[in-house]
């Protein structure tokens, strides 16, 4: 969309047509004969010639980065690139980009979950003949991105961290919740600490104020008067409050080993968000089905700096002018 900004181009006829264009008015004197001549009334005449070329060039430019500006444009710069996501071992890199052929080639280092939304949206920087290649375990996307270019992805496919997750459990049945929470990767502390991902507060009594936690399950919104309001999804409630996001269903604790997997799927999805897997190693072809990126705006600082500029300058040309 902003490449049609081009088609204003025309418009630096304005200024060309402005600066030939000069009204010339012949002095009326008078005669001892003019009496006896027919009135008439004065004629203007119009002397086309060029005026002020400095300024006309300036005001040019002035209109023509203008146009460059909302146009945004994208120059290629870049040659060959490696790009290493942030955490892959160093050693491993620069054997990878020996193997390519790429040891001289420019390094970026970016966070490995940024970096193919980062390719596409800057892929254009890019010279035709440059070479690209990607090191590090960046995340698979949900789909399959396609580029205009070709673009080589090599990934350590490490197996994952194991994260634990930590829960407490304030309640007068805590032999019911620890079979729901009785999972890999889940431990149950006695007292919460600043580790502590998740609280089970099935008591009537309000907690401390000074509690915290990222989540609360509460099966008692008395004590919690943000839930009074809250918004329900799927019979479940939430709301977010000085201690924490807090949960409640109706349904809680789980009485069957269906309902409490649901509820840790649950927590799994909207909680602690979907487990991320690391893309496998391919070789992304030039796709002639691509659509081109949005424009990325590198050059949109140079250029507002350059109308600037041009801006003090005709001003102080005109000012020049007038005096």
């Amino acid at each position: 969309m902003n490449a049609m900004w081009w088609f204003a181009l025309p418009i630096l006829l304005l200024p060309i047509w402005w600066h030939r264009r000069k009204r010339e008015q012949h002095k009326a004197e008078l005669l001892a004969t003019s009496r006896f001549l027919p009135r008439a009334e004065p004629r203007q005449t119009r002397a086309w010639r060029w005026n002020d070329v400095i300024l006309l060039l300036v005001r040019c430019l002035m209109l023509a980065t203008a146009i460059a500006w909302l146009a945004d444009p994208v120059m290629p710069w870049r040659g060959d690139t490696v790009i290493v996501a942030a955490g892959t071992d160093a050693k491993w890199a620069d054997q990878q980009a020996t193997q390519a052929g790429l040891t001289k080639a420019d390094r970026l280092t970016m966070p490995a979950a940024q970096t193919i939304g980062w390719l596409r949206a800057h892929e254009r920087e890019w010279r035709p003949e440059a070479r690209l290649l990607v090191l590090g375990d960046v995340p698979m996307p949900a789909f399959v991105p396609e580029f205009g270019r070709r673009i080589e992805l090599r990934t350590l496919a490490r197996a994952p961290e194991k994260a634990e997750r930590r829960v407490h459990i304030a309640s007068e049945r805590p032999e019911q919740w620890r079979r729901v929470f009785a999972a890999d990767g889940i431990a149950i502390d006695e007292a919460p600490t600043a580790k502590t991902a998740l609280i089970v507060w099935d008591r009537k009594d309000a907690p401390p104020p000074s509690l915290r936690a990222p989540l609360w399950l509460v099966t008692d919104p008395a004590a919690f008067p943000e839930l009074a309001k809250a918004p329900q999804v799927d019979g479940l409630r939430y709301a977010d409050s000085a201690r924490g996001r807090l949960w409640r269903a109706d349904v809680w604790p789980p009485k069957t080993a269906d309902a409490a997997r649901t509820l840790l799927d649950n927590w799994q999805r909207l909680h602690l968000g979907p487990p991320v897997y690391t893309a496998p190693s391919r070789t992304f072809a030039a796709s002639g089905a691509a659509h081109a990126p949005e424009p990325s705006g590198a050059l949109r600082g140079i250029l507002m700096a350059l109308l600037v500029a041009l801006f003090v300058l005709e001003r102080i040309l005109t000012h020049a002018r007038r005096r």
